[in-house]
């Protein structure tokens, strides 16, 4: 019986523990690498790209067709004919066939310059889709980054309300019973009464909110996070580096994905000037065929008045062979390829415009996110003091309360600062660790192992 007990006890224990362990960054961002929809519609998207070359290069290859056909035709009726020295003879006829036919031609092009143009953008294409799975890939470790340090933050703004209503509940408690004797006025009862009411709507907006960030995790991983790892209770805060924001903009103006990604599209759609032009050009083709064409048939004819004989077989087969060199010169298209010209000419205006776009939104992103990194840094720092000085207020402040210097209201306006320095504090770490996290992607160098070094700053 004993033994059972301790092996009982050991299994709780066992689960206990297991129950106990966090989800860790990383952890996150393997289920998130397995179930994102956005990561898995780019790698399918780009896997659909990839056959853009085989494609291209296949219609440079022979193309080969064949054709086969079985027609069953009856006919019967009559003709008139002149006859030698006047009038006219009438002939009555009969037919009844079966056609078996074939054919197989080959076609081989000579030139056809959009077809190389074609092949030469292929590899562009792919190129293109390479980069811009990359560029999914690491925009699922930003966003798995930014959810799981949002919900930790929510969970700590949860805690840190629940706390202060908490704590409002004891000062509404005591400020009821120093009333009851006296020691105080109905002002500060109904103060902290008022502040408690508060308290409860800020957990409801702050509960709900929670739940959102967990729902947006859950988009990502495609399951609810049970506890997450948060950081240690000092984590490093290191500058970028290098030390310039000038020099992280030359490394994203050279490296960011979305950016190499938009230039190729400008080569692309200066490709596509190129072959809509090819509708000017002549096209040399080579064609070899070979048909088969065999008839059983039966035929009956008669010269009026004498009736129709029976029927009588009439069967035929011809074998063709033809290898044609076929020339077509486009005189006319009734302008539609010259305004296919036009349209791919704006489609690249287009494109080299978003390029532009692309590498301004690129530089502002850069220098927001490094000084985004350098400002949370001295920020932490400034809210880490302004935290427990807080908490020195509030100690100060209960102090004199106890001894009559201070009143309910001061209490309760210091421990609110208290926990609005503390949630400052606490959300000022995650933005540190989110910015850190920009500042690579904006740079096109955000790898898993950068994930990895943030998740080894949690618990």
């Amino acid at each position: 019986m004993t033994n059972a007990i301790r092996l009982l006890v050991c299994v709780a224990a066992l689960l206990i523990s297991h129950a106990g362990i966090a989800d860790s960054l990383m952890d996150v961002y393997e289920s998130a690498l397995r179930s994102d929809p956005l990561l898995r519609e780019a790698e399918a998207t780009r896997m659909a790209a990839l056959e853009a070359k085989p494609q291209a290069r296949g219609i440079l290859l022979p193309q080969i067709v064949a054709n086969a056909s079985f027609q069953n035709s009856k006919a019967s009726g009559s003709s008139q004919t002149n006859a030698p020295g006047g009038g006219f003879f009438t002939s009555l006829f009969e037919t009844d066939n079966d056609v078996t036919s074939w054919d197989i031609q080959l076609r081989q092009s000579i030139f056809r310059w959009d077809q190389w143009v074609a092949l030469k953008q292929a590899d562009k294409q792919v190129a293109r889709a390479d980069i811009d799975y990359k560029a999914a890939a690491q925009d699922l470790m930003a966003r798995v980054a930014a959810a799981f340090f949002n919900v930790l933050a929510a969970e700590d703004t949860l805690k840190t309300e629940q706390a202060a209503k908490e704590a409002i509940g004891r000062q509404l408690e005591q400020a009821q019973k120093r009333f009851e004797v006296g020691l105080i006025a109905i002002t500060d009862v109904q103060e902290a009464q008022a502040a408690w009411d508060q308290a409860v709507a800020v957990e409801i907006t702050a509960k709900r909110t929670l739940a959102n960030e967990k729902e947006v995790l859950r988009e990502i991983t495609g399951e609810y996070p049970e506890s997450l790892s948060a950081p240690k209770k000092e984590i490093p805060l290191l500058n970028p580096e290098p030390a310039n924001a000038d020099e992280w903009v030359e490394v994203a103006l050279q490296r960011n994905l979305a950016l190499m990604s938009s230039d190729i599209g400008v080569e692309i759609s200066r490709d596509n000037i190129s072959i809509a032009r090819t509708g000017h050009y002549p096209t040399l083709d080579l064609i070899a065929s070979r048909s088969d064409r065999d008839t059983k048939g039966l035929r009956s004819i008669s010269i009026e008045p004498f009736p129709l004989p029976p029927l009588t077989p009439a069967d035929s087969q011809s074998v063709s062979d033809s290898i044609t060199l076929q020339l077509q010169i486009p005189i006319y298209s009734g302008g539609a390829t010259s305004s296919r010209v036009r349209q791919a000419v704006y489609q690249h205006r287009a494109a080299k415009e978003q390029l532009e776009r692309v590498a301004r939104q690129t530089e502002r992103e850069t220098r927001d996110a490094y000084l985004g990194v350098i400002s949370d840094i001295a920020r932490v720092k400034a809210l880490r003091q302004a935290f427990s000085s807080s908490q020195t207020a509030l100690e100060a402040t209960e102090a004199g309360f106890e001894v009559g210097t201070r009143t309910t209201v001061d209490v309760l306006d210091a421990r609110r600062k208290l926990f609005i320095a503390e949630a400052a504090y606490l959300r000022s770490r995650y933005d540190y660790i989110v910015n850190v996290l920009r500042l690579k992607l904006s740079a096109g160098t955000l790898n898993a192992n950068d994930l990895a070094e943030v998740d080894s700053w949690l618990k």
